[in-house]
């Protein structure tokens, strides 16, 4: 089990192990799910969105605009 401490400001510093372990690096964005009173934090990374692909029955439309704004984003 990896920990950290959440600072004054809120931040939580991601041990490397776990960042490594998930190809997580700076800029990487991160949803936060609360789930049977447990706090979840989830990379947002091409596999979650195709994992996501197909659920809503829209043949991959939602992933193909989700990395579209993520393109622009970059660009940005």
């Amino acid at each position: 089990m990896e920990t950290s401490v959440i600072t004054t400001k809120g931040q939580v510093v991601i041990p490397v192990k776990i960042r490594k372990k998930y190809g997580m690096k700076g800029g990487t964005k991160v949803a936060f799910i609360e789930k049977d009173g447990r706090v979840i934090m989830q990379p947002l990374d091409k596999d979650y969105f195709e994992n996501l692909a197909g659920i809503l029955d829209e043949k991959g439309k939602m992933l193909k605009s989700l990395m579209e704004d993520k393109k622009k984003e970059r660009e940005l």
